[in-house]
């Protein structure tokens, strides 16, 4: 089943999944908001989406900044109303570094963008989304909220805490009409393999780019937890890597 006419706010927009996100989004009929700390990016897709026919926003907003993201919920009000999609994708993995070798400044600025970030998102749209018994919050994950990699410990602390949050958000909200999932991609080609390949540390940094699902499986994935069909999976991580999750959102099998 499709779903149209959403008002979908995204974070962490400029590129990668988020800006794959937002051209598949509004290619289906979707009012998108694209927030990104890089205001000139974000400017450029919603025009290019605006000029396509689509209808698109862009807002800068810093998902690490309460303010920032209250006033980015507030600007997608006025222009398209209440969100009724919120997608968490905002997330950094810099600096790849050991735990004794690693800066605690920005091992905390990592915990601040990946996890208040989400937070931040869950307290500005959740107070509408109850008020009108309906919306959903799409919280992108990774497989690290489970596993433990070599160098990732402020991703794989971070993302498991996102993972906390999808399942406290559902124990909290499901019976008042919200739906909140994560959604694990596997590993996708984006600028965030790069740098995690240059680093050279674990596994994931040895595969090659090839090997990465694009960032329109992703788009693809989100729009599938958008429809009924993605209620399996609230208070829970929907995954692409296995070939049933492929499956559910139309993409090809391993």
């Amino acid at each position: 089943m499709t779903v149209t006419n959403k008002t979908v706010l995204i974070t962490g927009a400029s590129r990668g999944i988020g800006e794959a996100t937002a051209r598949h989004l509004a290619d289906l009929g979707h009012n998108v908001v694209l927030a990104a700390r890089s205001g000139g990016a974000i400017e450029t897709i919603a025009q290019e989406i605006n000029d396509a026919g689509g209808k698109a926003l862009a807002v800068t907003c810093d998902v690490s900044n309460w303010a920032s993201v209250s006033d980015l919920v507030a600007k997608t009000e006025e222009r398209f109303g209440p969100v009724d999609v919120l997608v968490n994708n905002a997330g950094v993995i810099d600096p790849i570094a050991r735990i004794d070798e690693s800066d605690p400044e920005e091992w905390g600025k990592v915990v601040d963008i990946n996890v208040k970030g989400v937070y931040y998102g869950f307290r500005a749209v959740l107070p509408s989304m109850v008020e009108r018994g309906e919306g959903t919050i799409i919280n992108i994950s990774s497989g690290a909220a489970t596993g433990a990699l070599e160098g990732w410990s402020h991703y794989c602390a971070t993302k498991a805490a996102v993972l906390s949050l999808t399942k406290c958000g559902d124990v909290e909200y499901r019976d008042k009409g919200i739906r909140i999932m994560g959604l694990s991609p596997g590993t996708v080609a984006t600028d965030m393999q790069v740098k995690i390949k240059a680093s050279g540390v674990n596994p994931v940094s040895q595969l090659d780019f090839s090997s990465h699902i694009p960032p329109e499986w992703v788009a693809q994935g989100i729009a599938f937890l958008m429809t009924e069909g993605g209620d399996a999976f609230r208070g829970t991580d929907f995954s692409l890597k296995t070939d049933e999750g492929r499956r559910l959102a139309g993409l090809p099998e391993a």
